[in-house]
């Protein structure tokens, strides 16, 4: 069974209800969405597609897009994204590690194909949205005999997505149908995905959760390249008029929204549920969603590509001793570990690969309640493996006849069972004063209202901590200097601009700051 079974179950389910909603007033019941998939996955197999071929999308998040992967899906084909602003070196490289068999692409992105060889080896091109020269041209109103349903396994690869590959070779994660209806199953669970609700997502795992659900998703009236960008005016205005009730998204995106809330004084009181997560969430965040959304469940969410959900919490679950603790550089709060995941913390010796091992040894290496280490999960969810077994020997650990999975994240379990995090393991500062966690610095910075963002490192040999700072911060370096003394940072420095991640626009990208302060 794969994804667009469940979808196919819905339309006959609730074939009136609307399943996908975009800005520019395309509404499709489940019923017609089915229908287009399923003519959709008819013209693509009369142009070639098979099952067991891979097809690169260049699609921006759209109705297109979604009909385009469950229309792959259907046929038993693999869909593949790439970011395409990551450079042609590293499109080449993706390419090389998995050739595609067809190009799935909008009018401008087969421009690329001029500076791209790989693009134009790719035997079958199809173009979305118009005509293109050496393209065939995918008609959005197709009359192609509607294709049925291949019966895919459930280790067949559904989906390929490829890390950034700044540290090296990329690592492509490779979602087979079964993964993906396991993570829709704890995304299901987890966040109480059920019919009738209405949810503005930003995040395509999200919505493909949501169509197995029979949830109504509606697509952001906004460019998802750049969440923190996004016009929050026109957010709020597709909020009312869709009348949503959910809203999905990262926390740059939330901050849009919290900050024209504020500004203008504005409030949207007919969400009930918001979550968010793709990067740290700090405290003021959760609490600026619920002031955007009073008495909604307001959560974040905690996980990875290889693993989404990990841990969740709730704002209304956060003590006062939980925010003091994280005000005293415990590290960020996230939650309880999901049902579906098994957690550890291990001894941190991120960097080197670990040697497979029976339970007893992966107990033998577990840490205590308090203590730090990597963490690592494993479940049906959890990527067991990459392409080719690239990047298997650093990120995977065979515990007897399971694969667990190695997050690179640092983090530690309370008393209570819940999960704190600590930072990226790679990102840890050991010198002479001892050990140090970038975000249990940074957690503490947060706190502080004149701080936009922040990041811990080490550069030279000293102990940094570099903020973006809001106008008018008066005495701001010295009141940080104080709140982070036990950490014996040796200097408080405020820059322009941290950089970040280019998907969420709220991870801090560590080796480009270094490189920015000199080291």
């Amino acid at each position: 069974m794969s994804v667009a079974d469940r979808l196919a179950e819905q339309a006959r389910l609730r074939p009136a209800a609307a399943a996908l909603v975009d800005g520019r007033g395309r509404r499709l019941t489940f019923s017609r969405l089915e229908e287009d998939v399923a003519r959709a996955a008819g013209w693509l197999r009369a142009a070639g597609v098979r099952p067991g071929h891979t097809a690169l999308v260049f699609v921006p998040v759209s109705v297109d897009l979604y009909v385009a992967l469950l229309a792959l899906f259907r046929l038993g084909a693999t869909a593949m994204l790439v970011d395409p602003s990551a450079g042609r070196a590293h499109l080449e490289a993706c390419c090389g590690r998995r050739p595609p068999d067809a190009l799935l692409a909008v009018r401008r992105a087969h421009w690329l194909r001029l500076v791209a060889p790989a693009l134009r080896r790719i035997p079958l091109k199809v173009s979305l949205g118009g005509a293109v020269p050496g393209a065939r041209t995918w008609p959005r109103e197709c009359a192609s005999s509607p294709a049925p349903a291949v019966a895919v396994p459930d280790e067949a690869a559904a989906l390929i997505t490829f890390t950034s590959g700044s540290t090296g070779r990329p690592k492509a994660a490779v979602r087979t149908h079964g993964f993906l209806l396991a993570q829709h199953r704890a995304l299901e669970r987890n966040l109480a995905l059920a019919p009738g609700d209405v949810d503005l997502v930003t995040l395509p795992v999200f919505t493909l959760a949501n169509l197995a659900s029979g949830l109504t998703t509606v697509i952001p009236e906004a460019d998802l390249r750049r969440p923190g960008a996004v016009d929050a005016a026109s957010i709020f205005a597709q909020v009312e008029r869709e009348r949503v009730t959910r809203l999905a998204a990262s926390p740059a995106f939330f901050e849009r929204l919290v900050e024209f809330g504020r500004a203008t004084g504005r409030k949207l009181p007919g969400l009930r549920q918001l979550h968010t997560g793709g990067a740290p969430v700090f405290p003021r965040v959760l609490a600026g969603m619920r002031d955007l959304a009073p008495g909604a469940t307001v959560g974040a969410v905690y996980g990875s590509t290889e693993a989404e959900p990990i841990a969740h919490v709730r704002w209304e679950d956060v003590s006062a001793e939980d925010l003091a603790a994280m005000r005293g550089g415990r590290g960020l709060l996230a939650g309880r570990p999901v049902p579906e995941v098994r957690l550890r913390i291990l001894r941190d010796c991120w960097g080197a690969p670990r040697p497979a091992t029976d339970a007893a040894g992966l107990e033998a290496e577990t840490r205590p309640a308090g203590v730090p280490g990597e963490i690592v999960v494993a479940g049906d969810h959890v990527l067991r493996g990459y392409l080719d077994g690239v990047g298997d020997e650093e990120t995977k650990i065979r515990v007897d006849a399971e694969v667990w999975h190695r997050t690179g994240d640092a983090g530690m379990l309370d008393e209570q069972g819940r999960l704190w995090l600590l930072g990226r393991c790679a990102a840890r500062i050991v010198d002479d004063r001892g050990e140090l966690y970038p975000l249990t610095v940074e957690c503490v910075a947060m706190t502080f209202g004149e701080v936009r963002r922040a990041a811990a490192l080490a550069v030279g040999g000293r102990r940094l901590l570099g903020i973006e700072a809001r106008e008018g911060s008066k005495d701001l370096l010295a009141k940080l200097q104080a709140a982070v003394a036990w950490a014996r940072i040796d200097e408080v420095r405020i820059v322009e601009k941290l950089p970040l991640d280019r998907r969420h626009n709220a991870k801090v990208d560590y080796p480009a700051l270094r490189r920015m302060l000199g080291d």
